[in-house]
């Protein structure tokens, strides 16, 4: 995980901070999540090392101007660059009629999938490898906040052991790395749990903003 602040003012630009953006890189799978689109987002983004390419997922916390205004200029330079071929964005109800009033009045087509997901508190996104849940926060107007999750990795694995016990390098190693009992040509059988270090907590990243003190987001931010 990578974190680059591409705005941390609030309601208006100043002449060192733009309105809010977060980007989250994540390297493994070559892509960047995008929490809030504040005005100017993607001049911010040119000034950075991040590629626009890359952007697969967009959460909006709320509706205010300050975290949306630059959402449709990115979303129509994405398309212009033509590298895109599916963006989901996630926000609070009236985001999806926001998006479509903004496409039919500004006779914008988009050449790539976008979907637009409404959420609520919960489980909003999970592939098995990330999980992004989010809770209301207190705002003028309906807010969530987000937490993104990550699986627990695999312990390092112990390739000496392994060797030095003769085991016959190859697919039984990775059988090993998953933890999974083998059996060898021999008859001897082996634990997978006996060659690897115990699993690495998943991290976590938690963005939450325009918010009093709540319970909800003291429960996102727990182990983040």
């Amino acid at each position: 995980m990578e974190i680059t602040f591409l705005g941390t003012s609030s309601g208006v630009p100043t002449r060192t901070r733009n309105v809010s953006s977060v980007a989250l890189r994540l390297p493994q799978r070559k892509e960047i999540w995008l929490f809030d689109c504040g005005e100017a987002t993607q001049h911010q983004l040119l000034r950075s090392d991040l590629r626009t390419s890359q952007i697969r997922r967009i959460f909006i916390s709320h509706m205010h101007g300050d975290h949306i205004f630059g959402l449709m200029g990115l979303l129509a330079s994405c398309g212009l660059a033509g590298t895109v071929s599916q963006i989901d964005v996630y926000g609070p109800p009236t985001l999806d009629r926001y998006i479509a009033s903004c496409l039919r009045w500004s006779v914008m087509r988009l050449p790539y999938k976008l979907q637009v997901h409404t959420v609520e508190p919960g489980e909003v996104f999970s592939d098995g490898e990330f999980t992004v849940t989010c809770r209301l926060l207190h705002h003028r107007v309906p807010a969530f906040g987000y937490r993104v999750s990550e699986s627990d990795r695999p312990g390092r694995f112990h390739v000496e052991k392994a060797q030095a016990l003769g085991i016959p390098f190859g697919p039984l190693y990775g059988q090993l790395k998953q933890g999974k009992t083998i059996t060898l040509a021999d008859g001897r059988t082996f634990d997978g749990r006996d060659f690897c270090d115990p699993p690495q907590r998943g991290r976590s990243m938690v963005y939450c903003t325009d918010t009093v003190f709540c319970e909800s987001a003291v429960e996102l931010a727990q182990q983040a």
